[in-house]
């Protein structure tokens, strides 16, 4: 009787589930390790960012900008080469954003190339700047569509001029750019602008101010070697285009000197 009953028992079978990856699974750690590189990834980059200047920094950006080509000298022989020698114009090998030189393939023009050199001739790009570190707090080069842009600008303890009459640090600053300004034979404009006035000022003095420094720096171009005849435009813009908020700022005291492009300046 026992026997029949043993045999109406259900038999129940246990199998082990296996869970990959488990308690002693190892995708865990691959996880751990990319989260762990990403964040000394971060400090590493906090760290560059605090223990680096402006300059250097713009330098390392300028670095991987994609705006980059080899130089403006295509080869050295006939046709699609264009009857160029590898030598020719080797002195013309321009620094541009990146390093080396643009051309029309990537959307930058020669022009484009050579005003850039000039750019990072004076900011010191490709190696020494033509300025100290000092000077160089004063300068903002840009390039625009109408040219190249030399912006120099007071700070709050070191003016440019004195009333309109331009200081000798103005006077050096424009005397370090005099070579590059003359590497090139793009006309030039000269615009100057100026911080606000207080409301109760009586008789305020912006424009008067702003013609006078545009002019008194349209004088300073001789000194550097800056052939007057290609000033073609002097303008003094008051306080009417502030580039920081507080239009009272000494920073909105700054003169431009741009180089422009061959389309923008007028034909004579």
């Amino acid at each position: 009787m026992a026997d029949k009953d043993d045999n109406k028992r259900p038999i129940i079978i246990k199998r082990k589930k296996v869970i990959a990856g488990g308690h002693h699974g190892g995708a865990w750690k691959v996880a751990y390790a990319d989260f762990v590189t990403a964040m000394m990834a971060f400090f590493m980059l906090m760290w560059l960012l605090n223990a680096t200047t402006d300059k250097q920094r713009k330098g390392l950006a300028d670095y991987f900008s994609p705006t980059i080509a080899v130089s403006r000298v295509s080869g050295g022989g006939e046709g699609a080469l264009g009857g160029r020698s590898m030598s020719a114009d080797a002195s013309q090998v321009q620094l541009g954003r990146g390093g080396i030189t643009t051309s029309e393939a990537n959307g930058t023009t020669v022009e484009d190339a050579e005003l850039m050199a000039v750019e990072a001739a004076i900011l010191g790009k490709g190696g020494d700047s033509l300025l100290d570190e000092e000077m160089l707090r004063h300068v903002s080069v840009r390039l625009s569509d109408e040219g190249l842009v030399i912006e120099f600008f007071d700070l709050p303890s070191s003016p440019l001029f004195e009333g309109v009459a331009p200081t000798p640090l103005l006077r050096k600053l424009i005397r370090s750019v005099g070579d590059q300004l003359r590497a090139r034979p793009n006309a030039i404009a000269i615009a100057a602008f100026i911080a606000a006035e207080p409301v109760v000022t009586r008789r305020p003095q912006v424009w008067r101010m702003s013609n006078g420094r545009a002019d008194a720096v349209r004088r300073l171009l001789p000194v550097a070697g800056v052939s007057d005849a290609r000033v073609v435009r002097v303008t003094g813009h008051a306080d009417r285009r502030p580039v920081v908020s507080d239009p009272l700022s000494s920073r909105n005291n700054r003169i431009e000197i741009i180089m422009l492009r061959d389309r923008v300046a007028p034909r004579r």
